[in-house]
């Protein structure tokens, strides 16, 4: 797996590859040839969201790669070995696809035939920038079989410290004549693939904003499908956190896009679902840094294996609920809802209305949702009711701040700092919140190892450790809320 840093250029046929000896050390050209057979779903589900999946012989790289945007310009590609059947996927890239596939078959739908001439930048044996000048023969092998010829220019950065040189290179290029490809791929060249429907609305309303951003969460979770599926790092987070800005935009913005409580009850499951295995990955890490900190000779019993690797077990096995799931048609059925409503929303009455009128209203309305949990839980006398309370004003604190995110590219630095002031109050009461759970999970491992004949004295630790941070939280919080306070009243 690996990062693909590239800018695409346009040629005419005659074009000729300028001098590039003096950006650093020139090897080439050398010639190969390229045969890529490129799958998708016949209406071409993959291709429409910038993914490629493409069985290729020939070159240095000869085999499957699936290529996943990240970012303009950026994308991760996948590899696996050629394999001898062109029918069938392997199972591994197919699996990687089912959020865009979403049951329906891959099949071959474009074959390209590229005569590439490949130079080479390097400084003595690194390897910093690879430009491919690209003779092409597009087939479409759908119904049809249309033929299309065209010849481009690749510079790919091989070398992540050098960006500057490829932006060298990307210069020389443009004035030998090249111009930036309006194209992503050589495949959406060939079939020109329609890019996911997106709602009509008016230029600079409430409505253009709101759909804006559901239609980035709506792809920040789709991006963080296939790193889910190989428990890359974070990426159980990442799609956590893009159905949680969902939801709260959902309920924040009811009034700019209507209807959606199915939707939020769906985006919930699918948070649930997530949650398990993020909690256990969070847990194990939180204890191990705690025993990280704990004296050699004050760790007794196997308290590192029930805190380490007992919890990553229940954490693999939570992972496979999780791929189950993503596997099923509940969430294929989610994900469709999901493009639906971008696609083709129930606008309100305030979608219309100017978007700094409407949401600078809506965002007020949500801190000040933070304000009533608050005062409602200061108003509980019984401690432990407050401390319960104390939950739905965090709660509500990281709706305020998902919302002014939210709000921050159209209505500018004022929601900026709203959403870090509400973010504060999240995290303060988190620390409290997490502390108390921490407690209670060496409780019950503390029980289990007392029932298995081990010395607990080490849980007794760490509980101790545990209980120090939830109360220096839960101390500090007025201070806290009180400047927040004072801050998003100049602010609001």
């Amino acid at each position: 797996m690996g990062i693909e840093i590239e800018d695409k250029f346009d040629v005419p046929s005659e074009y000729t590859i300028p001098d590039l000896s003096g950006l650093a050390d020139v090897v080439g050209p050398k010639s190969h040839q390229l045969v890529a057979l490129y799958y998708d779903t016949p209406d071409l589900r993959l291709a429409a969201r910038g993914v490629t999946l493409r069985r290729r012989r020939g070159g240095a790289d000869a085999g499957w790669h699936l290529k996943l945007p990240k970012a303009k310009g950026v994308r991760q590609e996948i590899t696996h070995p050629l394999t001898r059947s062109t029918k069938i996927v392997p199972p591994e890239l197919a699996e990687l696809v089912r959020a865009y596939a979403r049951g329906a078959e891959l099949e071959v739908v474009a074959e390209l035939d590229t005569r590439r001439n490949v130079t080479l930048l390097h400084d003595g044996d690194t390897m910093l920038v690879e430009i491919a000048d690209d003779r092409v023969k597009g087939t479409d092998r759908r119904e049809g079989g249309n033929v299309v010829r065209w010849r481009e220019v690749e510079a790919e950065l091989l070398d992540d410290s050098r960006q500057a040189l490829l932006a060298k290179v990307g210069k020389r290029l443009r004035k030998a004549g090249a111009t930036p490809s309006g194209a992503a791929s050589k495949l959406a060249r060939l079939l020109e693939p329609t890019p996911p429907a997106r709602a009509r609305t008016v230029p600079g309303s409430a409505g253009e904003v709101v759909v804006g951003y559901l239609a980035s969460q709506v792809s920040a979770l789709l991006s963080q499908d296939p790193r889910v599926r190989r428990a890359e790092d974070d990426a159980v987070h990442q799609m956590r956190v893009a159905c949680r800005r969902l939801r709260s935009a959902m309920k924040a913005f009811k009034t700019v896009v209507m209807d959606t409580e199915e939707l939020q009850e769906e985006l919930q499951w699918l948070g649930t679902v997530l949650g398990e295995a993020r909690d256990l990955e969070v847990t194990r890490a939180r204890f191990g840094k705690l025993l990280a900190r704990v004296a050699p000779e004050l760790i007794l019993g196997p308290i590192q294996a029930r805190l380490g690797s007992d919890l990553l077990e229940r954490e693999q096995e939570a992972y496979v609920r999780i791929k189950e799931a993503l596997s099923g048609d509940r969430y294929y059925a989610l994900l469709n809802a999901l493009d639906a409503l971008v696609a083709g929303p129930k606008l309100g009455k305030a979608a219309a209305k100017p978007a700094q009128e409407q949401l600078s209203t809506i965002a007020s309305a949500n801190w000040r949702r933070v304000t009533k949990a608050y005062d409602t839980a200061q108003a509980i006398e019984d401690l432990e009711r407050r401390e319960i309370a104390m939950h739905d004003v965090r709660k509500a604190a990281k709706r305020a701040r998902y919302t002014a995110e939210a709000l921050t590219p159209a209505l500018g630095k004022d929601m900026a700092r709203l959403a870090k002031l509400a973010e504060d109050i999240q995290e303060v009461l988190g620390t409290h919140q997490d502390g108390v759970v921490a407690q209670e999970t060496l409780a019950k491992e503390a029980e289990s190892a007392r029932q298995a004949g081990e010395d607990t004295f080490t849980y007794g630790l760490l509980v101790g450790i545990e209980r120090n941070t939830a109360e220096r939280a839960h101390a500090d919080f007025p201070r806290v809320w009180a400047e927040t306070v004072k801050a998003v009243g100049k602010l609001l």
